[in-house]
C-alpha cells in the first residue's frame, strides 16, 4: 500500500482535477456514451460524486456494488455538468476534512460497510476509481488520457487487490513506474507494457488478451 499521507494528498488532487474535467464538458460531451456499459459521461460523473457524497455522510453499505453505483448515478440524472461539479466542490471539502481526521490506527482498521478492506485500502480504491472514471469520461469525449500520480496509485491499488485475491505471483514492471509485486516476487512472472493499458485490462475495460493475460486479472470480476 502507498503511505497514508500520499493517498490523502492524492485523493484531494485527483478530485480537484475531476471537478475541472466535469466543468469543462459541453452539453453534447456530457451526454456521450461511455465505456461503462449503459452509462453516459454524466452517469459516470454522477456515480463518482455520489460515492464521495455517500461516504462523507456515513452511507457506506454496498459501496462499489452495481445497485448502489446505479443509484448514485440515477440521483444526479438531469443535472448539468456545472451542477454536478458544484456538488463535487462541496463534497471534496468534506472528503478532505474526513481524511484529515484519520490517524494510523483508523487507517489500518477495517472499513465499515463489509467490503473486507481496511480504511486505507478503501481510500486507495476511491483514488483509483476517481482516476479511472476520469479516464472513462475523457475517452467518451475523445480527449487524451492523463498520466501522473493517479495512474501510479491505481496500479498499486490493483496490485494490492490482486494479492488479496491470490492472483499471481507476478511483478508489474510497467513502463515508467517502479516495479510492483503481486504476491511472492520469487520466480514471479514479469508483466510489462503500458501502465494505462494494464489498468484498463485489470479493471475490466479492455481485453486482457492484449497483454497476454486472462480474465482473472480483472479485480472487479466476481
Amino acid at each position: 500500500m502507498l503511505p497514508r499521507d500520499e493517498v490523502v494528498t492524492g485523493i484531494g488532487q485527483e478530485l480537484e482535477g475531476f471537478a475541472r474535467l466535469v466543468r469543462s464538458l459541453d452539453a453534447t460531451e456530457w451526454m456521450l456514451p461511455s465505456r461503462c456499459e449503459g452509462w453516459t459521461a454524466a452517469d459516470v460523473a454522477g456515480h463518482l460524486v455520489g460515492a464521495f457524497a455517500d461516504i462523507t455522510s456515513g452511507r457506506v453499505d454496498g459501496q462499489g456494488t452495481a445497485e448502489v453505483s446505479e443509484r448514485q448515478a440515477a440521483e444526479r440524472r438531469g443535472r448539468t455538468a456545472a451542477e454536478v461539479a458544484d456538488e463535487l466542490d462541496v463534497v471534496r471539502k468534506r472528503t478532505a476534512k474526513m481524511l484529515s481526521s484519520f490517524d494510523d490506527a483508523v487507517w489500518s482498521a477495517e472499513a465499515p460497510g463489509g467490503s473486507g478492506l481496511t480504511v486505507g485500502q478503501a481510500m486507495a480504491s476511491f483514488w483509483c476509481g476517481t482516476y479511472v472514471h476520469g479516464d472513462d469520461i475523457r475517452a467518451a469525449a475523445g480527449r487524451p488520457s492523463e498520466r501522473g500520480p493517479g495512474l501510479r496509485a491505481a496500479v498499486h491499488f490493483v496490485a494490492d487487490e490482486l494479492t488479496r485475491k491470490n492472483w499471481g505471483p507476478a511483478v508489474l514492471a510497467l513502463d515508467g513506474l517502479d516495479d510492483v509485486c503481486v504476491g511472492d516476487a520469487a520466480d514471479a512472472r514479469r508483466i510489462t507494457g503500458d501502465p494505462l493499458a494494464f489498468l484498463l485490462v485489470a479493471t475490466g475495460r479492455a481485453d486482457p488478451a492484449t497483454m497476454g493475460l486472462d480474465p482473472s486479472v480483472n479485480v472487479y470480476a466476481e
